[in-house]
């Protein structure tokens, strides 16, 4: 049996405990040693903020009545002894609701109203206006207080269908998917717009994110849902019916929304809920088990999936199963092999993707580390070799020498006048690479796209002004990595120059991989591109629905920009770093060789004192650069369970 998916959960989360413990520990033995520059600290910020922050979203997708809140239910809430998202018959979720743990928010439900929808600002503008939320304040150790609140999510409100038409509920072009009209002409549209449920479950508070969706209408009405948020989930788990199989509207979800070919095979999971309904009194446990899997794989082949990403389940089952704690009755839910797909697919995928960023990240930060220690270990045998030089020689050689480090010392302070002019130029540079990834630049080109779609009439050339948007935004990205190629060149030549008037050790670091966050903007593209279809021109046609497409697309953008300028900034703090470094310990050695020469003029003995103080210096360097190595590859090897101990940062 493999584990579960909260097990492999807390695996993941007590690996990322652990890598935080042993990363606070490599820190303070850097900042003892000294070897905290400003480039070391900005990786040890970002590894500890990459591995603390990390999130996995899980997004559950499924037309109206089709058990999905009871599945949600069934894998994480069980242990309520009862449903806490509403699931009963007529209470379904009807706005997107997202479930995770802010430690620096008290347990709530803030809800966002409906009308805001009607408002210019784009959902995560909303998100850091807390004011205009509704909130609702939560006991979490009361299951009972919590269901009744977490209710409110299934709230709706009768409107005029000018009012729901301005919402984006009512189509006069598709009448057959407009909501039922009651008798005094109004329609149900839902309350909320998006809730966010803030409690201290265990798996949420470990970094989880679900994402409860609506149903085929109120998705199409959310365009920063489908755009945003789904395809940036780590998982989406796309529920169907098991005894009706995959519908019309079914169908519709899953290839305007669903099925874009992000998501790896194993984060896209169907299941086929409510298999119980097949339960027949009158049939045998066999045709039970071959009509299931007749369902199963036609759904695999319409939807175009491997049938092992096809999961036959009932949640309703599994729920009373886990509560009542009926193991015959969970292994028939097989509730437990969803558990396992998700474990294996969603988890062991996200491990692997942040390990493997976290690797490379202890890798620069190792180097980065290093450099101060080689820096000292050639200072220190170019004293080695100056003081043995010394040996047997009378005073007015060890006069001339001191005088030649004077000399040394001056030239090397003339030098920080050169050493300014190679920031400056840098600097400049490197300006012009941040404002071609800068917001105005980012504003402008989403301006540019908001303007043609505002064009009158049906956009059927919509695509085409995404395609030049997009375009020009990868022609930015690439002449942000030319220009950086060229600064990479520049620095090289100066280094080498430096190094070879001054004696450093200069290296330029490698210049930053702008070409993931192209292939970024192809996943956004493509995301888009997906929402683009025949189906949703009559849509497009609204301005105020391409308004809030083209916001949604501007956060999303926003977040890759930033990364990427984040990425060259802290470029240009390796670099900054390297010179600051050798720049001060440079400034020690000659106070070393200084104070050196001082003690052998007074002392006799002074010079061969001085050369033993020497090789144990060397021997602790040694030490100290077998220590880092230790500390960085402890980091590596963090086991996912918190089982080793940590080593101690003498």
């Amino acid at each position: 049996m493999g584990t579960t998916f909260n097990e492999q959960f807390d695996q993941h989360a007590a690996w990322r405990r652990e890598f935080a413990l042993r990363l606070k520990l490599l820190s303070e033995w850097l900042r003892d040693h000294d070897l905290l520059d400003a480039a070391v600290e900005e990786r040890l910020r970002r590894l500890e903020s990459q591995v603390r922050s990390d999130k996995v979203m899980v997004a559950f997708v499924a037309e109206f009545s089709r058990g999905k809140s009871e599945l949600i239910n069934a894998i994480f809430f069980a242990g309520y002894k009862r449903r806490i998202m509403p699931a009963s018959a007529g209470r379904t979720t009807m706005c997107p609701t997202e479930l995770g743990y802010d430690a620096d928010v008290p347990p709530c439900l803030r809800l966002l109203p409906i009308e805001t929808r009607l408002q210019p600002q784009a959902l995560m503008e909303w998100r850091n206006a807390p004011e205009k939320w509704t909130r609702v304040d939560l006991d979490v150790k009361d299951p009972a207080q919590l269901a009744q609140a977490f209710e409110k999510v299934s709230e709706v409100r009768m409107v005029s269908q000018d009012e729901a038409r301005a919402l984006g509920f009512w189509h006069d072009e598709a009448p057959e998917d407009n909501p039922l009209v009651d008798d005094e002409g109004r329609v149900e549209v839902p309350r909320w717009r998006h809730a966010l449920i803030n409690i201290a479950h265990p798996l949420l508070k470990q970094g989880l994110v679900i994402l409860d969706t609506p149903g085929l209408n109120a998705i199409g009405a959310e365009p920063e849902l489908t755009v945003n948020l789904i395809p940036q989930a780590h998982a989406v788990v796309f529920i169907l019916a098991a005894d009706t199989g995959v519908t019309k509207s079914d169908l519709a979800i899953w290839r305007e929304h669903l099925d874009t070919g992000d998501l790896g095979p194993a984060s896209r999971l169907v299941v086929l809920n409510k298999i119980d309904t097949l339960w027949d009194a009158l049939s045998t446990p066999a045709q039970v088990q071959a009509q299931i899997a007749r369902q199963r794989a036609g759904t695999a082949d319409i939807l175009g999936l491997a049938l092992e990403q096809v999961l036959p389940v009932s949640a309703q089952k599994g729920l009373v199963a886990k509560v009542n704690h009926d193991d015959a009755l969970l292994g028939q839910s097989r509730l437990p092999e969803l558990e396992r797909a998700l474990a294996d697919g969603v988890m062991g995928q996200r491990q692997k993707i942040l390990r493997a960023a976290v690797g490379a990240g202890i890798h620069e930060l190792r180097t980065e580390a290093g450099r101060a220690i080689a820096i000292r270990r050639r200072d220190l045998a170019e004293q080695m070799l100056e003081l043995k030089g010394l040996r047997g020689k009378n005073l007015s050689v060890i006069r001339h020498m001191r005088a030649r480090i004077e000399q040394e010392q001056g030239d090397f302070d003339v030098s920080g006048a050169r050493i300014h002019a190679v920031r400056s130029v840098h600097l400049k540079l490197l300006r012009e690479v941040l404002n071609m990834l800068g917001l105005p630049t980012l504003r402008a080109e989403v301006g540019e796209l908001n303007k043609a779609l505002r064009q009158p009439g049906i956009k059927l050339g919509v695509k085409k002004a995404y395609a030049q948007t997009f375009d020009r935004l990868r022609a930015n990205l690439q002449k942000a990595q030319a220009m950086s190629a060229d600064i990479h060149s520049m620095l090289t030549g100066t280094f080498r120059q430096l190094n070879a008037e001054y004696g450093f050790s200069l290296q330029a670091p490698r210049e930053p991989d702008l070409g993931r966050y192209a292939r970024d903007l192809d996943l956004v593209e493509r995301s888009h591109l997906q929402y683009l279809g025949v189906s949703n021109v009559l849509k497009l046609a609204q301005p105020e629905f391409a308004d809030r497409l083209v916001r949604a697309l501007a956060t999303r953008l926003r977040v890759v920009f930033e990364s990427a300028m984040g990425e060259v900034e802290l470029w240009n703090k390796s670099a900054a770093a390297q010179l600051d470094a050798q720049l001060r310990e440079r400034r020690r050695n000659f106070a070393r060789r200084m104070e050196a020469i001082q003690r052998i003029q007074e002392a006799a003995s002074g010079l061969d004192d001085r050369i033993a103080e020497i090789v144990q210096q060397e021997n602790a360097l040694g030490e100290l650069d077998a220590k880092l190595r230790a500390l960085t590859q402890h980091l590596v090897d963090t086991p996912a369970p918190a089982s080793a101990p940590v080593p101690e940062a003498a």
